[in-house]
Formats: structure tokens, sequence, C-alpha cells
């Protein structure tokens, strides 16, 4: 973040939910965070998030769609990715070896997160990964 912004900056972000999107998600992020010791991490969140709601929910749909929002302020960088619904049960953290194929998505964002929340959103879920970042004085994370 700017040193000369004092407060939290928003931007989002609609993508269809077609697989090759998950890219472009990654790439926005990747962008807005340039210089950001935690821009890897957002990047690797936002990638899994994204993934989630398209294979995982009516987001990847013909007509789904997945949305991105990323807040950044002097103390956190909250990264939600919103999905259309659809499978009636909420996304959790699943404890799965490490030679599953699938479900491991969510526990490595936990792992990378500092806290991940899960919200109803309109008939589908919000999931919000949030970094805390250094607040050292003098410190300027973003």
């Amino acid at each position: 973040m700017h040193e000369y912004t004092s407060t939290a900056r928003v931007w989002g972000l609609t993508c269809p939910g077609f697989p090759e999107e998950i890219s472009r998600a990654r790439r926005w992020t990747r962008d807005i965070l340039r210089g950001s010791p935690m821009a890897d991490d957002a990047e690797l969140i936002v990638s899994e998030l994204s993934t989630n709601a398209v294979l995982h929910t009516a987001s990847g749909l013909e007509s789904g769609s997945f949305h991105l929002a990323l807040a950044v302020s002097a103390q956190v960088i909250a990264l939600s990715v919103t999905d259309n619904g659809g499978t009636g049960t909420a996304p959790k953290v699943e404890h799965r070896d490490q030679e599953a194929e699938h479900g491991r998505g969510l526990g490595m964002v936990s792992a990378l997160a500092h806290r991940v929340v899960v919200h109803d959103s309109q008939g589908g879920y919000t999931v919000t990964a949030e970094l805390f970042t250094d607040t050292r004085p003098g410190g300027h994370p973003c």
C-alpha cells in the first residue's frame, strides 16, 4: 500500500466461471500487490479459492461466475471469493493425506492465512482469507 494512504483500499473483480479465468484472478491479485512481501501467498490463496468456486459450485456452470474482493490496509490483506452456490453445504477444511488429488485446497489456504472465515452470501458462500501484515513502526508492508 502506498505510504500516504491511511485507509483501506478495496478492489473487486467478477470473472466468468471458466477454469481459464483462475489465471486472470491470480494475475489481478499479483498486479495489485506488486512489491508486497505477501503477494505470493495472496496469489496462491486466490488461486485455490477461485478453483474451489469453479469446480465445486454453480460458479463453474455455463452461465456461472465468481467474484473476488481484495482489501488492503496497513494491518491486513483480506482476500474474498464469492461463489454462485448450488452445493447446499458450506466450504470446510478437510484433512486429507498428501496423496489425495482433491480436497486439500482450503486446508492449504488455512495454513497460509492468519484467519479464514466462511459466510453465507445470497445463495452461495464467501470465503475470506486474511493475511496480517507487518505493523512495525515505519514498516510499509504493501
